[in-house]
């Protein structure tokens, strides 16, 4: 098959704003958001957060701010947020938004390119980032400080916003219905700028009508109720969570909002959420901590473990089939269930009825593992290009490897010259910002958005992903290889890894660049006498090559013998977002880390590491 869709969609909302105020009437004291205060979590119901939302939006009336103007957010994921969000689209504005790993130059860039008026800063941190370019910011009137210090005048604190908005709502009294009943479904409301895995970011333009359709879509599935509790912690710069924000406001779910990763797990077993996307990585993570784990457990400890998997996956097998287990495997897999899944269970806090994936690939092997242990994981796919949300697996309609079905009204199709895929339908962007000769090269006369991606559509009309298009691998021997499908795979195999970077491209066999996970590789130094070893002294020991090694040839008895990786380097610290190697979303940069350890890799070829 090369292309395929489902049914048209019933659309019923013009706009974000309109979508926000009918779930405010037709829920008002319901819980909208939790969000943690000191040691607890507070909650807002939806007429509190009504409330909060006018006055941001009649501040920012205050301030100044005129229709279509743009207002960025330079915060992690809090409540906060999504307040200024809501109310800037509630002003009649539109948000731009940037990560709060963004650099000095990068905000300079963003925040001019697209013009802003008004910045919303979570801290010192990130206003100093705009002071340092104030004066290319022609633009920019004001800086409103989440936590942090504020003058009043240049730099005004939320609160300062908000009483403002209250004094401007008292004199104005209808002055935001009426902008609300002016905005139309192809007004501009947010522009995102990608961070992409090279260059400098481009501003994705996101028109009111892209949210509220996908928004819709996504209640459309039926696969979430008004009374399932999320749990977002993905970065809301992102249109990953953006998209469930807005999938949240057609449905009416509650969320609990905390963007600190170090506290997810944590977190998890005190909210106890229904369900929580997130990206593969933290899945890969969780997977590295249990099986480490078991193995740390050793002898008895680790048999159950193997065994209690292995029902697991026969379980799975089953229900992949739509079928349950019956008879002696019932049993066997509720006492696996029992001694081995409910403490993976407990630390997810007991609730989870399901998982998303999205943002990157998740390997076959990673959803079957969770599947085994007793949890759904429904992987989509979608770029900043389509609003995030393009496909998707179904509850009841799922194929591990895929990324599900179109979304109800979206269109994918392969191109029979080079199987890229392609995407038409209402979530497709309307732009690059200001980069008109870009958008034409992705966007055709049609309007269908071609994506880069390789791909294929089976019979029953599921998108499998195999690669970036310009990530695929051409060996000198003419062989192609997709290298994420490989890197993956090892990840699914290797429960110390944390990334595999596969090269090869125009060589004559292919390499890898791994690093460790910090907490896993200490895990097992402990077990293998090398306790108290650093980070980086681990990564050069020979044990820790060896036991590398051993999963590289697993790795490679799966691979055509122009896949397998023929040697590798362990790199001395693990890829970061920090250190600009990782996109916010945790995706690699690929050409970054090849530039950045290209005498590692042509040691590859040149005889100059120990090849292990």
């Amino acid at each position: 098959m090369t292309e395929t869709e489902t049914a048209p969609l019933t659309r019923k909302f013009q706009h974000l704003v309109e979508l926000f105020e009918h779930r405010v009437t037709e829920m008002p004291e319901r819980e909208a958001f939790r969000f943690p205060s000191g040691d607890s979590w507070v909650s807002l119901t939806w007429a509190q957060t009504a409330e909060r939302v006018r006055d941001v939006a009649a501040g920012l009336l205050a301030l100044g701010i005129e229709a279509e103007d743009r207002c960025a957010i330079m915060s992690s994921t809090r409540v906060e947020w999504i307040l200024a969000d809501l109310g800037t689209l509630s002003a009649g504005a539109a948000t731009t938004t940037v990560y709060p790993s963004t650099t000095i130059d990068e905000c300079a860039h963003i925040l001019a390119d697209s013009a802003c008026k008004v910045v919303f800063a979570e801290d010192d941190e990130q206003v100093a980032k705009i002071m340092a370019n104030r004066d290319k910011l022609g633009e920019l009137r004001h800086v409103v400080v989440f936590a942090g210090e504020s003058d009043g005048e240049f730099l005004v604190s939320l609160d300062e916003l908000e009483r403002r908005g209250r004094a401007r709502r008292e004199s104005e009294p209808d002055e935001l219905s009426k902008i609300s009943a002016g905005l139309s479904s192809e007004r501009l409301a947010t522009i995102i700028y990608t961070s992409g895995t090279t260059g400098m970011p481009k501003g994705v333009r996101l028109s009111h009508d892209c949210w509220t359709y996908c928004a819709e879509a996504i209640r459309a599935l039926e696969t979430i109720g008004p009374d399932d509790l999320q749990y977002l912690w993905l970065p809301l710069a992102h249109s990953f969570a953006k998209v469930l924000l807005a999938g949240q406001l057609a449905i009416g779910c509650p969320t609990a909002v905390d963007g600190r990763i170090p506290k997810l797990v944590e977190n998890l077993g005190v909210v106890r959420p229904v369900w929580m996307a997130a990206a593969p990585r933290i899945f890969e993570k969780v997977y590295n901590r249990v099986v480490s784990g078991a193995k740390e457990g050793g002898g008895l400890k680790f048999r159950i473990f193997r065994w209690a998997v292995a029902r697991g996956r026969q379980v799975s097998a089953l229900r992949q089939q739509g079928k349950e287990p019956r008879g002696l495997l019932a049993l066997q897999y509720k006492l696996a269930h029992k001694l081995v899944f409910s403490k993976l269970n407990e630390r997810f806090g007991g609730r989870v009825r399901f998982f998303i994936s999205g943002s990157a690939p998740l390997s076959r092997e990673m959803a079957e593992f969770f599947h085994a242990a007793g949890f759904l994981i429904l992987e989509g796919y979608g770029l900043t290009e389509t609003s995030a949300a393009s496909t998707v697996n179904r509850l009841n309609d799922y194929k591990f490897g895929s990324v599900g079905k179109p979304l109800a009204g979206t269109k994918i199709k392969v191109l029979e010259e080079d199987g890229e895929l392609c995407i038409r339908g209402p979530g497709v962007m309307g732009g690059y910002h200001q980069l008109a000769e870009q958008t034409a090269s992705v966007l055709d006369d049609e309007g269908w958005l071609h994506t880069g991606d390789i791909g294929t559509i089976d019979s029953d009309g599921f998108v499998f992903i195999t690669d970036r298009k310009k990530d695929l691998i051409k060996t000198s021997g003419g062989k192609y290889v997709a290298p994420q499908h490989i890197e993956g795979l090892f990840k699914s195999l290797c429960p110390v890894a944390s990334q595999c970077v596969v090269h090869g491209d125009q060589r004559n066999y292919c390499t890898a660049l791994i690093s460790l996970d910090e907490e896993s590789i200490a895990g097992w130094a402990i077990q293998n006498g090398l306790s108290g070893l650093p980070y980086e002294e681990l990564t050069r020991h020979q044990k820790v090559r060896s036991m590398v090694q051993e999963y590289v040839n697993q790795l490679n008895e799966k691979l055509a013998s122009y896949e397998s990786i023929k040697r590798f380097a362990i790199l001395p610290r693990d890829l970061s977002v920090e250190e600009g190697e990782l996109t916010p979303s945790l995706k690699v940069k690929r050409k970054l880390v090849e530039r950045k350890y290209k005498d590692t890799l042509d040691a590859l070829y040149e005889g100059s590491l120990e090849s292990i």
